[in-house]
Order: structure tokens, then sequence, then C-alpha cells
């Protein structure tokens, strides 16, 4: 005797052994011997069991199962008693099988209430249901057409267009995300390697910025229209010629210094400071810009500002412009002490951009610092004086070293065919001292200001230990400091505009402060600040390493020195980057130059290989 039967949603057939009240121990097809539930079984039978399964399902192959649903009432029914409606007899054996195997086969037609027993489905639901299995046949072919197309090197139009998401937000009940993983893990690539095979993304730069845009602007990186308000008359600074030092690339001149010679040996110097919070209004749109970006993004291909060209425009303080300002003035003896603070909201006329390019070459270290020598660009005689007071606040302040040993600070640009150059400056060179030592002079100032008048603000502070931040005042020892914040850079920062909307209250008598005391926004707003400036140099940091290694792989170096930072993680000389390097020994102490194997470059799998060679006397 043989059995018919059912077992997790599969028929199947076997031989019985041994039959008992509820159970059947039987021998399966395949010879393994296992106990079967009566309840499970629906029919005897003792034709050979391979040939009985093998015709039961052949006929039902053959039943036209809209047939089939259309001699069932509304009732529930047995598979015995809808078989005989179908067949129009009693049905076999055989019979009953098939017709239970097409009622399983069919779950869209037939509800299954209990064993053998079904319910048809109600004709209004059999259409959806049939309609929602089309679409899903149509969708699985779909999907299985884009996915032959990813594996035969081409990329479909809806693939390109979802690309972004499909590689660094997924919706994974997505079709277009489905078609892509399954052609990636038919061809066993990930889903990068896909991408870039298929034309879709060029090169890992794009790939990491196009993840670090989708994570960071949700909305795109374009502004939606906003336009500037009308600030009321500002005084014109008068006598004033101011003029920035920045970067050829600089597009946000956040900051330009101007001296006057007032008599009596004193000079007047003016810090003045870019003036967006003017035209902020708490709530507006640009703030909630302002909040949502907190800082212009930098990397080595470019930029993604904070705020839109159009208040960049508006604000920057550009050549031949007389723009609104904060400026702070100060007056310096000829012993270079710095007395008489007044900060003032102006607007400043703009004589000159100067850029650390075209001037360096002619104001550094080893030359350009003669008083007495020839101008060799405008404003030439004014640095001279401004770096002198620079050296005198830095003594002032207990930083100044004049046997620091020379650090640099490294940039990557982009020559003809994309071919990567490194460009190299001196980290604290006349200009970067200089510019420097102005803006700590009104970053401290400005902060001691917001901190005697009790007005919250973001104070960068360092009573001990790593620099942090505070909306209370507290000593910065990095800087030599009482007070500290950062005010000079409100186009690109939004902690500088929080902290310039607060200054403003002290200066116009009918201001208030953005934020008040106690404000638990103010710290929600350092919170926000903090994470997302972190993220924006850690993205910095990740593809100045990228196209460091590029530089090394089309350099062809192979050895570079490195200064040990502690263990094996060394910064490679001549470019912006830290890696590990294997093999340095453990008495080797950090800040020691050491000679470096360059063993393996691949910038597109982000893999570098250093081993230690020989510490360099």
């Amino acid at each position: 005797m043989n059995i018919f039967y059912e077992e997790s949603g599969q028929f199947k057939v076997a031989s019985v052994i041994q039959k008992t009240e509820g159970h059947y121990q039987v021998e399966t097809q395949h010879g393994k011997r296992v106990k079967v539930k009566a309840a499970n079984v629906f029919a005897e039978f003792d034709t050979p069991p391979a040939s009985f399964l093998e015709t039961a399902e052949a006929e039902a192959a053959q039943i036209d199962t809209d047939l089939l649903w259309e001699v069932c009432g509304e009732e529930e029914f047995s598979a015995a008693q809808i078989a005989e409606e179908y067949y129009g007899h009693a049905p076999t054996k055989t019979e009953l099988a098939a017709t239970l195997i097409a009622l399983y086969a069919a779950p869209a037609y037939f509800y299954k209430k209990s064993k053998g027993v079904f319910k048809a489905a109600p004709e209004e639901t059999l259409k959806q249901a049939l309609a929602a299995i089309e679409r899903k046949k149509q969708q699985d072919a779909q999907m299985e057409a884009w996915s032959q197309a990813l594996q035969q090197g081409s990329l479909p139009a809806e693939i390109g267009a979802d690309l972004k998401t499909i590689l660094h937000a997924p919706d994974k009940q997505s079709l277009t995300y489905k078609a892509f993983t399954k052609a990636a893990a038919a061809m066993k690539l990930s889903p990068y390697e896909l991408a870039k095979k298929t034309g879709g993304v060029t090169s890992l730069a794009q790939f990491m910025r196009e993840g670090f845009e989708l994570k960071n602007y949700p909305q795109g990186t374009g502004f939606p229209a906003v336009d500037i308000p009308q600030l009321g008359d500002l005084p014109l600074a008068e006598g004033i010629e101011a003029f920035s030092i920045d970067d050829e690339s600089t597009t946000e001149v956040d900051d330009a210094l101007s001296v006057q010679d007032i008599g009596g040996g004193i000079k007047r110097i003016g810090i003045h400071i870019a003036a967006p919070a003017l035209a902020v209004a708490p709530g507006s749109d640009i703030e909630k810009i302002i909040f949502q970006r907190q800082s212009t993004a930098y990397f080595p291909e470019g930029k993604i500002t904070m705020l839109p060209e159009n208040w960049i425009a508006a604000f920057s303080l550009d050549t031949g412009a007389a723009r609104p300002a904060v400026s702070i003035y100060f007056d310096v003896d000829e012993a270079f002490n710095v007395s008489n603070p007044q900060t003032k909201i102006e607007r400043v006329q703009i004589a000159e951009n100067l850029r650390i390019g075209a001037i360096e070459p002619h104001f550094n270290s080893q030359s350009g610092l003669d008083a007495e020598g020839e101008a060799m660009f405008a404003h030439h005689k004014a640095l001279i004086w401004f770096y002198r007071l620079a050296v005198e606040l830095q003594k002032q302040r207990g930083k100044y070293d004049a046997e620091a040993a020379p650090q640099y600070d490294y940039g990557i640009g982009f020559g003809e065919a994309g071919k990567v150059e490194i460009t190299v400056r001196e980290r604290g060179s006349p200009i970067d001292t200089l510019v420097s030592e102005m803006m700590i002079l009104a970053n401290s100032t400005w902060a001691q200001m917001l901190h005697e008048n009790e007005v919250p603000a973001l104070f960068r502070v360092q009573p001990a230990g790593k620099v942090r931040m505070s909306t209370q005042s507290e000593p910065h020892i990095g800087m030599g400091v009482q007070h500290y914040g950062w005010f000079t850079s409100p186009l690109r920062r939004a902690a500088d505009y929080i902290n310039q909307k607060q200054l403003i209250s002290l200066i116009e008598a009918d201001a208030e402060p953005r934020f008040a005391r106690g404000d638990n926004m103010l710290f929600a707003a350092m919170r926000d600040f903090e994470s997302t400036y972190t993220v924006y140099h850690d993205f910095q940091r990740e593809m100045e390493a990228y196209w460091s290694m590029v530089y090394l792989a089309q350099e062809g170096i192979r050895e570079i020195n490195g200064l040990v930072l502690k263990e094996e993680l060394v910064r490679l000389c001549g470019l912006p980057m830290a890696a590990r390097a294997t093999g340095i020994p453990l008495e080797i102490p950090p800040k020691t130059t050491v000679k470096l194997a360059v063993t393996e470059v691949d910038p597109e799998k982000q893999v570098l290989g250093l081993n230690y060679l020989n510490a360099v006397v």
C-alpha cells in the first residue's frame, strides 16, 4: 500500500511500512523512513508511487483553473466534491490527487480552509489578484531584461536614473535595485564594480562624492530661489580702503583688513567681516538653509557652498564693492600695543582682493618683509606692518616660537588631462601668520564682548584637554586667550552666522539676539553644527587620501618619508594624508621621520601598502 500526502505545502508519495490509528510509518521515494500523520494523507493507492505522482501532476497541468473555479459555488467545498463536479463522475484517486494539486497551485482562485476543504475567491477579489499576478509577471520579466542588459555591459536608462539611490540609499523593494543586485550577484561583482563596468560611475571619487551628496544633501546640492531683503542705509566707512587675502579659488570672501595712520605714531586697524546676518530673519527660508547645510563643504575637486550664489555675491567682500560688514577697529601704537576696540556695522569699500598665489612669491619668510624695500604689489607695505604686528600679538599670547621647525600644508589640484598636482604651503608663513592673528584678535575680542554682556554664543573653549564647543565662554589655552569663538566666516559656517547674529544685538539698539540665555535651541544648533562639520571634514580627508593615492600611482613613487604619529600611524610627507605602515619598531617615538617603501597602491580599492625601511636622521 502507498499513500499520497501533503507535507509543508508539497505533495508527496511513499510506500507504507506500518499503519496505526494516527500515523503511517513510510519509506519515501528517496529511501528515507519517516512518520506521516494520518491527517496529512489524502489517498491510499496500490499502483507504483512514482508513476502515480507523475500521472497526477500531468493531469493537474491539464485542469482548466478558470473552469474549475466556475463550477464552485459560494459555499466551502471538499476536493472530492469539486473533482466530481469537474470530471462529471466520482473521481479516481489519480483525479482526486490531480484536483488537489491544481487547487493548491491556484491560491488566488481557491482559499484553503482546512484539510482538503476550500472556498472559491469572490469574483472581484479574484480579478484584483489576477491583475496583481500579471503585474508581478511583467515586473519579473522587466527585472530579468534589465539584469541581462547589465550583465552584457550596458546600463538601462531606468537603472541609470536610479543609480545614485541604488548605490548609496537603496529602496530594496524597487525593481531597479533588485535587477541591479541580481546582475551584480550573477557577475560576482560589488555594486560599485558593476556601476563602473557599465559606465554609470567613472571613478571612486565620483562614487564617494555622490554618496556624500545623497546622504547630506537629500534635496540636491542646488538651492531654491531665495531673494535678499532690502537692507536699510548703512554708513560708508570713511577713509577705508580695505583688502582681503585669500586663495585664488576663494569665492566667499568673508574678511578684509584696513590700516589708517591717525597721527601721533598711532595706526588704526580695521578687521572687516562680511555681514549676511543683517539680512537673515529668524526662521526665514535662508536661515533654514544655513541650519540645514551648516557649512561650506570642501574637497579637492571643488566645494558645495553653504549659501546660494546670489547671497554670496551680495555679501562677499569683493574688489570694487562697498559691502555690508561688521567691523572692529583697534588703535595700535609704535610698540604694537593694541587698545580702544570699537565695533561698527557699516559699508566698507573693498580696494583689492589679494590672491595668495600672486603675492606669496614676493612676501614670504625669505623675502618681501623689508619695510624699506620696493613694494611689489598693492598694499605690500601694509602687509609688512601687519606681519610685524602679528608677531608681536603672538608673543603677547605666548605662542611665538622663532625656533619652530617649519611645517607645511599640502593641497590637491588638477592639471591638464586631470593630472593630479600637489601644492605646498608653509604653515605659519608670513601671510598665514598675519591673517590668523588678525582673526584671532577679532574672534577673541568679540567673544569677550558677548561674555561680558551675558549674551550666549557658540564659543570655542579649551580649559584643559581637547578643544570643544560650548555656549558658555571659558579660556582657550591652545590660543592663549581667555575668550574665543568663531565670528569671521559667516558666509561659510553656521556657527559664525549665529555668533554674528548675537553680536549684532549688542551693536544695534533694536536688534534682538537670535538665541536668548538658556534657549535649548542654541544647544541643538551647537550639536548640529559639530556633527555636520565633522562629517564634512571627514569627507574632505577621505577625498584627499584617495587623490593622494592616485598621485602616488601616477608618479610611480616607490619610497616616501612619513612622520610617525603613533605606533604604526604615519603622516606622509608631501601629501595630505595619514596611513598605516607595517614594521615600525616599537622604540621609534612619535614625531620621528621614517623612510617607507610603497609596496602597493590601488586607489580604486583604497589600498596603500607601506613598509618601514629606516629612520631618517
